[in-house]
């Protein structure tokens, strides 16, 4: 019986954390901290449900506790990809910009040096 009552306080704690991983999620200044979070939270998730899996005695829980990670490993793995996609085209977006401007920049000193 005292078991239950840890199991309780246990998924108390856990829901509170995964409240905190969702705030980070959410306001997370970087992309970075933001799939931290996100990774986090499908950690705690796990850790939920193999509770719930000691706390209830259920064993079918756990098989979907190693499915909930695989999910979860593939959802973070498909949003870094996405972050590696996105960081690479604004790179680009900016390197080409920096070389227009500084050919913009060459051909106007051209220009004005050639009407001296």
């Amino acid at each position: 019986m005292i078991f239950h009552y840890i199991y309780i306080t246990v998924l108390i704690i856990l829901s509170l954390m995964v409240f905190a991983c969702l705030i980070r999620a959410i306001k997370g200044p970087r992309i970075a901290d933001r799939l931290m979070a996100v990774n986090m939270m499908g950690t705690i998730v796990m850790v939920m449900i193999a509770v719930l899996a000691l706390m209830l005695k259920e064993g079918y829980l756990v098989d979907v506790c190693l499915i909930y990670a695989m999910i979860s490993f593939l959802a973070v793995v498909v949003l870094s990809k996405v972050y590696i996609g996105i960081y690479e085209e604004k790179r680009k977006t900016a390197e080409d910009s920096d070389t227009d401007t500084s050919a913009n920049v060459l051909e106007k000193g051209d220009m004005s040096h050639g009407n001296h």
